[in-house]
């Protein structure tokens, strides 16, 4: 195996075991308040924002700079991945089975699997562009885009993990 794949594994691993550090205090906490599932909900979304701006984006832009040598190429480039990324994510939706908190089921004949299967389905569809983008980062010779990505992505897990525990 290629060291940089070895080490894209491993950083995706390290990365993903954020989701289980932030669902521990679930086995502590008494059952939460709405009220403060909805604080947990915006902290989670906050973390996240920030890490896609800050560990997606900005070096996903420093790298396509370094790459085209334009920083409206390097923009255009960016754009294209997070559109295709966005059109992937729609059909996804439209397509895989999934269940929604208030909606309920949608997609492609969701009564056919046991809920379990349409959670496992969503996290697996949600975990994919992350750990894409821990292996891009530790893809190439230079592996200094890997470390902050791991980093970046653990650090958003933790809330995400506590939000999905606490739903």
């Amino acid at each position: 195996m290629n060291e940089s794949v070895l080490w894209g594994v491993v950083g995706s691993g390290i990365a993903s075991v954020g989701t289980g550090l932030g669902a521990l205090p679930v086995l502590v906490i008494p059952a939460l308040t709405p009220h403060h599932q909805g604080i947990l909900l915006g902290l989670g979304a906050g973390v996240m924002l920030a890490a896609t701006a800050f560990s997606l984006v900005m070096p996903g832009l420093e790298a396509a700079q370094a790459l085209w040598g334009s920083p409206g190429l390097a923009a255009a480039v960016m754009a294209l991945g997070m559109i295709l990324g966005a059109v992937f994510l729609g059909v996804a939706h439209q397509y895989f089975p999934h269940e929604h908190f208030l909606k309920g089921r949608e997609g492609a004949d969701g009564m056919a699997l046991k809920r379990i299967w349409l959670f496992v389905v969503a996290i697996a569809i949600h975990n994919f562009p992350e750990g894409l983008a821990v292996g891009v980062g530790f893809g190439g010779e230079d592996w200094s885009a890997g470390i902050p990505l791991m980093v970046g992505i653990f650090l958003q897990n933790i809330p995400e993990g506590l939000v999905v525990a606490t739903s």
